[in-house]
């Protein structure tokens, strides 16, 4: 890690700068796939499975033989987490149903709001070197609870043509039925686009490298919603003197490990902090499995040593992290300062790998700096807020007279007209 002290003001953007892409030529490439998959649909979508994942399959569904197999493959340590997880999953997100409200705004005017589930959603869950079987958990118990209609997963198959066993438990523990072995961009386009196997779907959600983010922004543009832009996986750790420095590591190394344009960014207030925080970073990270991946996450990443709480607060919230954890004194103080993060994590004893998983709050976050401006994903990521109102005859005699005259004002005579026309008839 690169450490800092005290950067000027000026210097923070290229700081805080996240790694940076060649986006035409990624553009360009995932354009051909797209376009192809688009035109041809399922033969398309077979020529891309051989020759990005190597295998060739006769059929792409998965088949409830192959989920019940899944099932009594997997150890029952790991299928009793699963449960753990999905029903602390279930539980935070069942929370976040609202009921519908009918507002009077004014005598016989009645309005309100209700949630609809959105008919067709795609969830994509990567497979590759790790297979995400918690994003499963993630994007499909809260479509479950929204009332999706169609519930779509794609995930890439293994080099045996098989589908990791956790990913297809877990989707049996949510109720996903339509399981395809589809990845990559072509996975991305054959939900945007529809083919002869795969339904077309209304919005996609779900992680992905850099060339299944770019193929979700570019589908967007067809028409197709996704959850948000998202990027590599980046984690922001605030330590001060309270921290313990082996447990800051530890986070930091956790999203070091998914992959090499991972981000992560270490602020603190103390220089003797990030010294024992590099030195645990040594001895934990020659024993991780996934060490050279780390490594090269933590080439590009940076340690700011700042003078204050203050200045750690402001670096931050112009960060505007994916994961934050604080890991200082009078963290829930720190915490109410917080206005740009994906999830925050309190305290010493609150991992980031708990979100992750268990905790029940949704892992499905924005990163690259969008946590400014977006939420992770919830409930209401899978459903449209359509308004209504109702109106009796009083109620239009009270407020006639306004649009009448708003309407006219805006040279919109038919506008006006719905409303005299009903006026006269009373």
């Amino acid at each position: 890690m690169k450490i800092i002290e005290n950067p000027l003001q000026a210097s923070l953007p290229e700081l805080l700068q996240r790694p940076a892409m060649d986006h035409a030529a990624l553009y360009t490439v995932v354009q051909g796939v797209l376009e192809a998959v688009k035109k041809e649909g399922d033969k398309a979508v077979a020529a891309y499975t051989q020759k990005f994942d190597g295998v060739t399959l006769d059929q792409t569904v998965v088949s409830d033989a192959e989920i019940n197999e899944a099932a009594l493959a997997l150890a029952p340590a790991l299928k009793e987490a699963i449960q753990v997880a999905a029903k602390n999953i279930r539980c935070f997100h069942e929370a976040q149903v609202p009921a519908a409200v009918k507002i009077e705004t004014m005598p016989g005017v009645s309005c309100w709001r209700k949630s609809i589930g959105i008919d067709k959603v795609g969830l994509y869950i990567p497979g590759g070197s790790a297979p995400l079987f918690s994003t499963v958990l993630m994007l499909g118990i809260p479509a479950v609870i929204a009332g999706c209609k169609e519930i779509i997963l794609c995930t890439p198959p293994a080099s045996n043509g098989k589908v990791h066993p956790a990913i297809l438990y877990a989707a049996w523990v949510v109720g996903i039925k339509n399981i395809y072995k589809i990845g990559g961009v072509q996975a991305i386009a054959a939900m945007a686009f529809g083919t002869e196997t795969v339904p077309k779907v209304y919005k996609i959600f779900g992680p992905g490298n850099q060339y299944v983010t770019a193929a979700k922004q570019l589908v967007q543009q067809t028409g197709v919603a996704i959850d948000m832009p998202a990027g590599p996986s980046e984690v922001c750790v605030l330590a001060d003197e309270t921290c313990n420095p082996a447990f800051v590591a530890s986070d930091l190394l956790s999203q070091a490990e998914h992959g090499a344009d991972s981000q992560v960014l270490l602020v603190s207030t103390s220089k003797k902090v990030v010294a024992a925080v590099e030195e645990a970073l040594a001895a934990q990270l020659a024993l991780l499995p996934r060490k050279d991946i780390a490594q090269k996450a933590l080439d590009n990443s940076t340690a700011i040593v700042v003078e204050d709480m203050e200045r750690a607060i402001f670096i931050v919230n112009s960060y505007a992290a994916e994961h934050l954890i604080i890991a200082c004194k009078n963290e829930d103080v720190v915490a109410e300062q917080i206005t740009n993060a994906g999830s925050v994590f309190l305290g010493n004893y609150s991992p980031e790998s708990v979100g992750d998983y268990a905790s029940g709050t949704n892992h499905t976050l924005p990163t690259s700096g969008y946590a400014r401006a977006y939420s992770g994903v919830s409930v209401d990521s899978f459903v449209k807020k359509v308004t209504f109102q109702k109106l009796t005859p009083a109620g239009l005699q009270a407020i006639g007279l306004a649009v009448e005259t708003m309407a006219a004002a805006e040279g919109l005579d038919a506008h006006k007209n719905a409303i005299t026309i009903r006026l006269q008839s009373l």
